[in-house]
């Protein structure tokens, strides 16, 4: 292809020890491709592995997930045809957040609303291109607003202070991908998650305690636990958890969904906050209906 590509993820997911509670939710994952019919933008920095909706619906299956959250990724652009075309598949299984540009009018916003997208997403991670134009990004951000909509931020935990001011004059729910990115060999005490933390104390912000193998060392990853616990305790009604299938570059130890699955019941052992975390909490944010 002539681009960055990924590790293939680990397809032969195991069944967890876990067993989740009805109408549990992955708020984080991906469909890619296929690239022949849903071709990866020129101006990515890596074309994955493709991963389209029948492989993650058997995950899914395969770990009692039900309901799903898509995320559009950088691979794609702002092309999120791929995306609405698996939510459309099954919309009572999916929702989605997009990626869009000040080029996206409200007709094409009012399209991805009435197919199942609830949020818009922006990524701040160097290694994605960096920080957005913030005056493109306040845009779309004013014009998802009326929607109902809210603002997923893919960042490291010190560009929430950065960007702090610019993120204030939003009222939308604002949630962080991945804890902020903030790594485990830092220690609890390090600044980036201090920020999150604060950021967490106020009514609008969500964070996602997915991403374990991307902040963490090596598996099975515990060292990530405590940094989930913390941010639980502290806003239990704001908390979403994802697989983030297929785990686009991943450098080194690629995870099995299911073991995530049993990491998370470590990160949240009591029964009820894990009902909240994988049931209510993302049936409130994204709409789903019991």
């Amino acid at each position: 292809m002539g681009k960055k590509t990924c590790m293939v993820p680990d397809r032969n997911t195991k069944v967890p020890v876990y067993k989740v509670p009805k109408n549990a939710c992955d708020a984080h994952c991906h469909v890619f491709g296929p690239h022949e019919m849903f071709p990866y933008s020129q101006k990515a920095s890596y074309w994955p592995p493709d991963t389209p909706e029948p492989m993650l619906r058997k995950m899914h299956d395969t770990i009692g997930i039900t309901r799903a959250v898509l995320v559009q990724a950088s691979c794609h652009g702002t092309d999120n045809t791929a995306m609405v075309d698996a939510i459309q598949k099954d919309p009572k299984r999916y929702k989605g957040v997009c990626i869009a540009d000040d080029t996206f009018t409200i007709e094409d916003f009012k399209y991805l609303d009435d197919n199942g997208i609830k949020g818009v997403r922006f990524n701040f991670v160097t290694h994605l291109g960096g920080a957005p134009n913030l005056e493109s990004m306040e845009n779309v951000i004013n014009k998802v607003i009326p929607l109902g909509w809210h603002l997923v931020i893919h960042v490291n935990a010190e560009d929430i202070i950065k960007y702090a001011d610019f993120f204030a004059k939003f009222d939308l729910p604002i949630v962080v991908d991945h804890m902020g990115r903030v790594p485990t060999n830092k220690g609890v005490q390090q600044e980036a998650y201090k920020i999150l933390c604060d950021f967490m104390r106020k009514d609008n912000w969500w964070v996602k305690i997915s991403g374990a193998e991307r902040i963490g060392d090596k598996p099975p990853f515990y060292d990530a636990i405590p940094y989930a616990q913390g941010l639980v305790a502290i806003a239990p009604d704001r908390i979403l958890w994802g697989t983030d299938c297929p785990h686009p570059n991943i450098k080194e130890h690629m995870p099995n969904d299911a073991d995530l699955l049993d990491l998370f019941t470590l990160m949240v052992p009591d029964e009820k906050l894990q009902k909240k975390i994988l049931v209510d909490n993302p049936a409130r944010l994204y709409g789903w209906e019991e």
